[in-house]
């Protein structure tokens, strides 16, 4: 029996390769965490979302804390088991009539991990909806049993890193994933799935955050890093996270850049 979860919600995943919508935060406190970003925003030359990647929590408390929420540690575990791992977060943003998207994609096709068994919790501080361009998925697509072809655009308009991109997909059979502000979305690294263009008055901002069963381990380089949070990495496959001392701390943007650093050369091409 799952602890959070109900039946109907593991079934569903077992099938789909995704659920939601699955509240985490209140409406206020996805508020707060939405002005957090915008005030993160105006201080910054150019995006969060490109200037933070892989480990967009490692230079701020509050996504920190976020990080470790015990009703996402809960969820989790009703999925992957007791032993869970965040190896990665990143922003997915869109701004108010924003032509960017993201193309239908595995996130598994770079990610590097054995066996291939990541989740990613899709966090809304705003609304994501059909007209702000929420995420849209393809039920059971995560049964594959290989990565399907991915042509490697550079699609100025792509939020992914190399506009990859899955052709031919039959998107009569996408179901959209709409979130109220404090809701999120679980779906597996497997799982098709994309989104459309920001076509509202307001912006779409979205906190993804990567995680595994500790017996996941990294096979594209060595000294892989996550935040345990909850249960035992018996096999050493993860080195804990540095903890940021205080905002924006020197030691934890050196961080943020250098495992991107190594996560982006590691990447295989993909054709």
């Amino acid at each position: 029996m799952p602890n959070v979860l109900t039946d109907e919600q593991v079934e569903c995943w077992r099938r789909d390769g995704a659920i939601w919508p699955i509240d985490l935060l209140t409406p206020e406190e996805a508020g707060e965490y939405a002005k957090r970003f915008k005030a993160l925003e105006d201080s910054i030359d150019g995006e969060v979302q490109d200037r933070f990647r892989i480990k967009a929590h490692l230079p701020f408390p509050w996504l920190w804390d976020l990080i470790r929420h015990p009703r996402l540690a809960d969820v989790v575990e009703d999925l992957l088991g007791p032993d869970i791992v965040c190896w990665g977060s990143s922003f997915f943003t869109k701004k108010a009539h924003d032509p960017r998207f993201v193309s239908w994609h595995q996130d598994t096709t770079y990610y590097g991990l054995e066996p291939p068994e990541s989740i990613t919790a899709w966090i809304a501080f705003t609304r994501s909806d059909t007209e702000s361009g929420c995420m849209r998925f393809i039920p059971g697509s995560h049964a594959a049993a290989t990565v399907l072809p991915h042509d490697e655009t550079h699609d100025a308009e792509n939020l992914l890193a190399r506009g990859q991109t899955i052709h031919e997909i039959d998107e009569s059979t996408a179901t959209e994933m709409p979130l109220e502000p404090g809701q999120m979305s679980i779906h597996h690294n497997m799982t098709v799935h994309s989104s459309e263009p920001n076509r509202a008055d307001y912006a779409r901002i979205g906190f993804a955050i990567h995680l595994v069963s500790a017996d996941v381990r990294q096979v594209h380089f060595d000294g892989a890093l996550g935040i345990r949070l909850r249960g035992e990495d018996r096999n050493g496959n993860w080195t804990e996270d540095p903890p940021p001392a205080y905002e924006m701390a020197p030691e934890s943007l050196a961080a943020v850049d250098e495992y991107w650093l190594r996560y982006k050369n590691a990447m295989p091409a993909r054709a």
